[in-house]
């Protein structure tokens, strides 16, 4: 890839994962300022949710400019998201109201494409 394409994807990256991370810390402040309107509830969840998307986009892009292998950038924007997702999943479903019927289901499937992913992402980092 040229230089010029590699210096895009940065950028690009690094725009998605400082909008994600903007997503999950102060989702009230983005959304006023992006839409003009206030987030409540479980809004705000699933804000930041997208915002864990957004910064594992961000990891594959910037992997992906960098690497020669892009196999390995989807590999670990995948792992990176499915580790936060897991994460964030089991926070909400231990300190909200918001549990419905899917969200065990939901966090173990994520808990077991997380651990997966990272024995993939083990194995292809001793190759």
């Amino acid at each position: 890839m040229s230089q010029a394409p590699r210096s895009v994807l940065g950028i690009a990256a690094a725009v998605e994962a400082v909008t994600g991370l903007m997503l999950i810390v102060v989702p009230h402040l983005l959304a006023k300022l992006l839409l003009g309107v206030e987030v409540t509830g479980v809004a705000v969840v699933i804000g930041r949710v997208a915002g864990i998307a957004l910064i594992a986009l961000g990891v594959g892009g910037w992997l992906g400019c960098n690497e020669a292998d892009r196999a390995g950038s989807a590999l670990s924007a995948m792992l990176t998201y499915d580790l936060l997702v897991t994460a964030y999943l089991l926070v909400v479903g231990l300190g909200t109201e918001f549990v419905g019927p899917l969200l065990w289901p939901a966090v173990a499937a994520h808990a077991v494409l997380t651990a997966l992913l990272a024995r993939f992402w083990i194995r292809a980092r001793q190759a």
